[in-house]
């Protein structure tokens, strides 16, 4: 059922230090913490890989494995990951418990939920199982009160959010420069979609809820799983995102009819639970694929920034499956059209030019 060609797990890198005094720093701060909380200093290691500044290693203590984070100040701001870890946690959802915590140098303790990432172990064997974890995950994640306790995902910020589609995948990654028709219709298409994102009903958003970031943390169908994680960029917004990172995965592709499926699945239980979901399935389901739209413009632009700014060009084996959704959302819908046009454009320079 699920289809992820790149799910096999990559060899974590040593760890490596630029700043010879952040080094110190951090061996310094375990250093203090071992004698609490039973802590092998030499047993750090690499945890896992990141797409931001931040670093996890794995460390074993008196009490089983712990996470470290290593997220620099300036580059990092620590407080919404413990607001957010904080409400989730009250709402029974098995997010990470902030055990040490030294803000002014960028420096945690966390508990481990594991290595076991959904994308490492989805096959067809367990997805109904584990996409139904997540869906119920959901459901008590949108379910918390936080409104004006997170950032709103408003016009601004979503505006924000698809101009990396035109500024990093157009202009820099595909080296293309668009006509000024080409650059009113995209304009007009995007007013579209924001539209529609704007007018839903708001809930709590993860923003990156999906198989990347819900770990294997206990048995199937208990309260431990999934583990949830990357949660610091939590907003007020549109119902739909979350669960179209789920279902309309940039790692894990689902066959239409099964994404259709868990859709339906996930409406019921919201509506169940209270939550402010269409009552037509029809309506709620065209708000998923149009918010998935503009997610997926944004990733667009989001890969090609990592690979161009940041030199991390693993990113870049996963456009074809983004560029599959956006197209196929593009084709479906009126007022969609140039925008699906200019990304059969953008695809055959991309293919000329040896991007994919």
């Amino acid at each position: 059922m699920p289809s992820s060609p790149h799910s096999s797990a990559q060899p974590l890198p040593p760890i490596a230090w630029a700043d010879p005094q952040r080094e110190a720093a951090f061996t310094q701060w375990l250093g203090e913490l071992a004698p609490a909380h039973g802590i092998d200093t030499a047993s750090v290691r690499s945890a896992s890989a990141d797409a931001s500044f931040r670093r996890y290693f794995r460390v074993d203590t008196a009490n089983g494995p712990r996470i470290v984070m290593d997220a620099p100040p300036a580059q990092e701001d620590c407080r919404p990951f413990v607001h957010v870890a904080g409400l989730l946690r009250s709402a029974g959802l098995n997010a990470p418990e902030v055990i040490a915590w030294d803000e002014a140098r960028g420096f945690m303790l966390l508990s481990d939920l594991g290595d076991r990432t959904y994308l490492s172990v989805l096959d067809d064997s367990n997805a109904k199982a584990l996409y139904g974890d997540a869906i119920g995950a959901l459901v008590r994640l949108q379910g918390i009160a936080a409104q004006g306790q997170v950032p709103a995902y408003d016009r601004p910020l979503l505006t924000r959010e698809v101009q990396l589609f035109p500024d990093w995948y157009i202009a820099r990654h595909i080296n293309t420069q668009l006509s000024t028709d080409e650059e009113t219709r995209l304009a007009q298409c995007v007013e579209l979609i924001l539209q529609n994102n704007l007018a839903q009903p708001a809930v709590l958003v993860h923003r990156d809820f999906h198989s990347r970031n819900l770990m294997v943390s206990g048995e199937p169908g208990t309260a431990a799983n999934p583990g949830v994680l990357d949660f610091q960029d939590a907003v007020w917004g549109p119902i739909t995102y979350d669960l179209a990172s789920l279902l309309r995965d940039a790692y894990v592709e689902l066959e239409e009819e099964v994404q259709i499926d868990f859709a339906v699945r996930y409406w019921e239980r919201a509506r169940k639970a209270g939550l402010p979901v269409p009552e037509d399935f029809g309506h709620f389901w065209r708000d998923f694929e149009w918010m998935g739209l503009q997610r997926h413009l944004k990733v667009l632009g989001i890969f090609a920034r990592l690979s161009h700014r940041d030199g991390k060009d693993a990113y870049l084996k996963d456009l074809p499956l983004v560029w599959k959704y956006a197209h196929h959302v593009a084709t479906r819908y009126n007022g969609l059209g140039p925008l699906a046009h200019l990304l059969e454009r953008l695809a055959g320079t991309a293919r000329v030019e040896g991007f994919y």
